[in-house]
């Protein structure tokens, strides 16, 4: 059990960190820091969005519109937070 809670918390830094290199680039992108031109760089987006568009759909359609702004990644990292250092720890003291 215990190494089963290890790699759910595992799983979620990794998501976190995706969700934040998505973020980053997005706004690289935005501000025309990087094109999207350049193969590797249109192949690594489209690969992000791939893997995090899952977790965004269902608050996106929860949460209003607000235009060009985006928080559906704030509110997924906000509960993978949550999950990681609420949920997660109490059901290691309950593993033990």
């Amino acid at each position: 059990m215990l190494v089963l809670l290890q790699i759910v918390d595992l799983l979620l830094w990794i998501v976190m960190w995706i969700i934040v290199i998505q973020a980053i680039m997005s706004w690289l992108v935005a501000f025309n820091v990087i094109n999207t031109y350049n193969d590797f760089v249109r192949q690594t987006l489209y690969a992000l969005d791939r893997m995090t568009e899952p977790l965004y759909r269902p608050i996106r359609r929860i949460m209003p519109d607000f235009g060009a702004l985006d928080l559906s990644p704030m509110v997924v990292l906000l509960i993978v937070y949550i999950l990681r250092n609420i949920i997660l720890p109490s059901l290691f003291q309950v593993a033990y």
